[in-house]
Formats: structure tokens, sequence, C-alpha cells
């Protein structure tokens, strides 16, 4: 067996040396969006005011009743994490109130994202059909064809760098 030349082994170098760069810049990359995705956060209105942003200010209408549990979570408004699973930038959680409830889902940049809105009625971390509710960013229609994922084409929005108003009807069975 011959030994390795030393252009050889300045080869095996760069690559070893290469490979071990783009795997860091790969796991830095995952750490990343791993931390721009699933941030629980409190309902601060403090990051809708004159001042702050970019956000939304969400208002939630038509909430049938007290109790329960009230989702509401933010998502990139595209086809890649519109309503799937662990994708979601930013969720509040807060007991339902009857009537309609405010939100403030501050987001990273400007651009184009969507919300969604769940009403556990009983608490259960479980979707009822028959009892729990739902809404969505630009109130698109749900019907058993779609079984309530509507395009994110009809639920994205506009965010600036300012706050972004916007008012969503729950709908339940």
């Amino acid at each position: 067996m011959s030994r390795p030349t030393i252009v050889q082994l300045l080869v095996l170098i760069a690559i070893t040396c290469g490979t071990a760069t783009y795997a860091v810049a790969q796991t830095q990359a995952e750490a990343k969006a791993q931390q721009e995705y699933r941030q629980k956060i409190s309902n601060s209105m403090a990051n809708c005011s004159v001042d702050s942003g970019p956000a939304i200010k969400v208002t939630v209408t038509g909430i049938k009743a007290g109790g329960g549990t009230l989702r509401v979570q933010s998502y990139n408004g595209n086809k890649t994490d519109w309503l799937k699973k662990g994708r979601w930038l930013s969720r509040i959680e807060s007991e339902a109130e009857a009537g309609s409830m405010t939100f403030c889902l501050p987001v990273v940049s400007s651009g184009i994202y969507a919300v969604a809105v769940r009403h556990d009625v009983n608490g259960n971390n479980n979707t009822d059909l028959f009892e729990d509710g739902g809404a969505m960013s630009n109130d698109p229609s749900i019907n058993i064809w779609n079984l309530g994922k509507p395009s994110y084409k009809k639920t994205a929005f506009t965010v600036r760098d300012g706050v972004e108003p916007i008012s969503v009807k729950m709908k339940y069975w």
C-alpha cells in the first residue's frame, strides 16, 4: 500500500473540514428554524401598541360560550406551513370568554401570514367536531369537502412594519 502524497492529504483535510463546516452550518440552520416555529407566547397587547410591530392584532368574534381553551396560532402564509403540524409560528392559549376577545401575535418581519383559531369548548385537548369551534383569517368558507382546511391562498394576508388588525368569526357545528 502506498503512502498518500502531501496533496492527497491536503485534499482529504479540505474535504473533511468542508464537510464539518457544512454539518455545522446545517445544524445552525435547523436550530434557527426550530426557534422560528412553535413559540408559545402570552397575550401582551403592548406588542400591538402604536409604536410596535410588526404584529397581528386578532379580534375573535362569535365565541359561543366561556370556558374551555381558545388557541390562536400564526403561520407563514404559504403551502409548506399552513395548518401543518408543528409549523405554526406562535401560539397564544387563553380561557375562552363568550362574545369576543382580542389577541396580539408579534411576527419576526413583514411578510405573508395566516391565522387559525380553535375553541376547545370542554378543554379536553381533542377536536370534538360537534362541539368545538374554529376560525381562520379572511373567514373562508368551511365545508365537508375541505374538512375545515381551506387553502393558504384563502387565508393569507400581508403584514407590513406596523400592526395589522384582522377580525375572524368563530364557526361551530
